[in-house]
């Protein structure tokens, strides 16, 4: 900096003031300015005067000698003016009595017009005690222009790094504050206080070293200040006796003359400069300073230890940068990120790398790995790895030369322990960090046979609970397989023979749960010729030959089982519930078909038996092969069924006889003994249903047996009743009314008959001759209603003289009364 001249060689030269105290016996009282450039606007005097007057210190001496002079503080500063120009100033106390008063002074100050600098960049607080400064105003009251200034040799290297060293402690949190304040002007002052105003000096020249240039060219400072709240500047300079502002939260206070503060700085930035500062390397901050990224790598590269913060910093940014860093420097800077030995177990918690940090050095890894040599990327590798395993980081994925000989060794003998108990981590999802550590244990060929069925069955149980995906394609749900699974399952047989199994027994209890998310998991069951036959089924494509008929689907995946019912009939549990999954049942067709086919034997030792019984008690009333199913159901299973399913059985049976010539007599008694006989274990509503609909229907298909409607009519089971009024509303019944006169005979003679046996039959006999057959009598031809008249006349028992007396209009009334017995006694079942 030798040589240098205020302003810029090629401009004007800087205008300068001289501002002094008035000497011993003069006429005037105070201070004032003895030389004045011809360039200064008189504002910036009147300015210029509160910046230059000097106070000394509370506890100076009245009439200092010459050494108690040279103790006095100088009052350094640099202040920016109203109207945008800077003031460079050096105030020195020269020791002569006037007025009474304890020292007279003398100031020296530089104008920089707006928007100029010092020559050449040069920083303001370079120019301290140059020797270009006056220390008083030139005799003959001019000032001769001032081309060059000369720095002080007080703030060059080989004396700021002694002094940054013997402030080391408070060096992070000083520059956390010069950061602030120069980024924000209402982040508060920063006050420092020293013995020395020489000192703050070097403080001030700290600070601009970090900050970027153009924030060094601005901050604004003064080396001393009496009342640092009389102050303008950015940073100000205090001794012990000046008026303390500790208390006050406008201040950032850093008092060196007492103890340092506590507690780690969170300003990884600043925490990186003191570090550089301590290690006497501020040449590392020719770039620029604040830009924290390559400041870290520079650090690391100079061999300076940096927390795990600023390590993290710089690995992020040196993996953006892999491809522009010469192989020197990112030799170097591995070198610097693996410094000491490689984490084992037992290190202590604080000397493992942080996460932001482990994150930062895997990222680094996977860019070099393979593009620089072993010898550059080993130890990192082998870092990050131990770290990953020690520290709960994210483990890397390394290839089998990414470690050296020795490096294998070592970790292998180190972090076995530590793989094993990862893997075994119940604590961690399986297909996660536990597979991950894995992986590293097989590269590092540790053993962990003995943990792979454990882990293997935690890979299967999540993979089966694990909520199956909705695809926006229109697809049925699913779920992949992680990648890092699929990977292991390729690469690990013996990881992949226990996860199959373990899958396989899943698929086996909760097959349809099973296929619900292994369909689309890509599961490479090729790489096992044979075994595995339930999760065969469940991640079949679709588990069949593609055919829509379910019994086509049932024998496609007992073709991909590979496996024979009759050699392994769970085999024939899981393909029925994959066939009828969630509760669906099969028809009874399909189910005797199922029994006809596999056998009762084997039905029983799957566990299939109840599926087929209970295919037949809650089957639709319309499934016309439940009977058939009843018979056989009851002819393989005689001695396991109980008595209420016996009954239930049996009643589906006789509907399948009911219009045929196996139906016998006394039907409807013999359904109603069925359905009322078994009282602790009742038939099942769905049975009783659909035996009450195919009576009722046989006993409308043509005339009904006297004794079978008498049972009826007697009999007052409500279901039964409603069953008969049903069908007979139904449009089957209304076609034959209005179609065959002898069925219309017919029906008019059952609804006629037996009146008052039963309250809910009259009901439903005289509902069904008012609501069905009047309104088909009434619409039927002269022709019509003669041949309906013939056939009542031919059955005889007074049913033709009923129907014309029923007929007659006017008569309805009075004729229904009679018919449902009003009058009479009722006639009640079993009297």
């Amino acid at each position: 900096m030798a040589g240098q001249e205020f302003g810029h060689r090629e401009g004007p030269v800087p205008a300068q003031l001289h501002y002094t105290s008035a000497p011993s016996g003069s006429e005037d009282s105070g201070p004032r300015f003895t030389v004045v450039g011809a360039q200064v606007p008189p504002g910036v005097l009147r300015e210029a005067e509160r910046l230059l007057g000097y106070e000394p210190p509370p506890d100076s001496p009245e009439q200092p000698d010459a050494e108690q002079l040279k103790r006095f503080p100088t009052v350094f500063g640099f202040s920016e003016l109203a109207d945008g120009g800077r003031l460079l100033s050096r105030s020195v106390c020269t020791g002569t009595d006037w007025a009474g008063g304890p020292v007279s002074f003398h100031a020296h100050a530089v104008l920089l017009p707006a928007g100029t600098r010092l020559p050449d960049g040069v920083l303001p607080i370079s120019t301290w005690e140059s020797p270009r400064w006056a220390e008083s105003a030139p005799p003959d009251g001019r000032a001769e222009p001032v081309d060059r200034v000369e720095p002080s040799g007080l703030l060059r290297k080989e004396a700021l790094v002694p002094f940054a060293v013997s402030r080391a402690e408070r060096l992070a949190a000083f520059f956390a504050d010069v950061r602030a304040a120069a980024a924000d002007p209402g982040a508060g002052q920063i006050v420092v206080v020293e013995q020395h105003s020489a000192d703050v000096a070097r403080w001030i020249a700290l600070a601009c070293t970090v900050l970027p240039r153009e924030q060094a060219h601005r901050l604004t400072f003064t080396t001393y200040s009496r009342d640092p709240r009389q102050a303008r500047q950015q940073l100000v300079g205090a001794l012990p006796s000046s008026e303390p502002v500790a208390d006050d939260p406008r201040y950032l206070v850093h008092d060196c003359t007492r103890r340092p503060p506590s507690g780690p700085v969170t300003d990884t930035w600043a925490e990186v400069c003191a570090r550089v500062w301590r290690a006497g390397r501020p040449d590392l901050f020719h770039n620029d300073p604040d830009d924290l990224g390559p400041l870290a790598v520079a650090a690391l590269v100079a061999g300076i230890d940096l927390r795990t913060d600023a390590r993290a910093v710089a690995a992020s940014w040196a993996a953006e940068q892999v491809g522009t860093l010469p192989d020197d420097t990112l030799t170097a800077l591995v070198a610097g990120l693996c410094g000491g030995p490689v984490p084992h177990l037992g290190s202590p918690s604080d000397t493992l790398p942080g996460a932001a940090e482990q994150v930062a050095l895997a990222a680094l890894l996977a860019r070099l790995d393979g593009r620089v040599t072993a010898a550059v990327s080993a130890p990192l590798a082998a870092r990050v790895l131990a770290s990953a395993v020690l520290a709960h980081g994210p483990v890397p994925t390394l290839r089998a030369g990414s470690l050296t000989a020795r490096d294998h060794d070592d970790l292998a003998r180190d972090l076995a322990p530590a793989l094993r108990a990862g893997i075994a981590d119940t604590a961690e999802p399986a297909a996660g960090r536990p597979l991950a550590l894995l992986r590293a244990a097989d590269l590092l060929d540790v053993d962990c046979q003995d943990e792979l069925p454990q882990l293997a069955e935690r890979l299967a149980r999540e993979s089966v609970t694990a909520p199956a995906a909705s695809p926006s394609n229109g697809e049925a749900p699913g779920v992949g397989c992680p990648p890092a699974l699929l990977d292991a399952v390729h690469t690990h047989p013996g990881l992949r023979v226990a996860l199959f199994g373990s899958l396989d027994t899943l698929a086996a209890a909760e097959p349809a749960s099973a296929a619900g998310v292994l369909k689309s998991s890509g599961l490479p069951l090729d790489l096992q010729q044979s075994g595995f036959p339930h999760l065969r089924m469940c991640v079949s494509p679709d588990g069949s030959d593609g055919s829509d008929n379910r019994l086509d689907r049932f024998h496609g995946l007992l073709r991909t089982a590979g496996v024979s019912p009759h050699a392994d009939p769970t085999v024939l549990r899981t393909a029925l519930r994959l066939t009828w999954p969630g509760g669906a049942l099969p028809t009874g067709a399909e189910a005797s078909l199922l029994l006809k086919e596999l056998g009762s034997d084997t039905h029983r030792a799957a566990g299939t038996r109840e599926l087929l019984i209970e295919a037949a008690l809650a089957a639709p009333p319309d499934d016309p092969g439940i009977p058939a199913l009843a018979t056989d159901l009851l002819r393989c299973f005689t001695t396991e069924l109980g008595p209420g399913r016996r009954t239930a059985l049996l009643l589906l049976e006789f509907t399948g006889r009911l219009g045929t010539g196996s139906e016998g007599e006394e039907w409807v008694g013999r359904v109603l003994d069925l359905t009322a006989g078994a009282v602790a274990d009742p038939v099942p509503d769905t049975v009783a249903e659909r035996a009450f609909q195919a009576l009722a229907s046989r006993l409308l298909e043509r005339a009904a047996p006297e004794n079978e409607l008498y049972t009826l009519a007697r009999s007052g089971e409500p279901r039964l009743l409603a069953a008969y009024e049903r069908a007979a509303r139904s449009e089957r019944v209304g076609d034959r009314l209005r179609t065959d006169p002898a069925y219309l005979a017919d029906r008019f003679c059952d609804w006629s008959a037996f009146p008052g046996t039963y309250p809910g039959w009259d009901e439903t006999r005289t509902a069904l001759l008012a609501k069905v057959l009047r309104p088909v009598v009434r619409a039927l031809s002269a022709r019509e209603q003669g041949e309906v008249e013939a056939a009542l006349d031919r059955s005889g028992r007074g049913k033709l003289d009923a129907f014309r007396a029923w007929n007659r209009p006017g008569t309805l009334g009075r004729l229904a009364g009679r018919l449902s017995g009003r009058g009479r006694r009722a006639e009640h079942p079993g009297g």
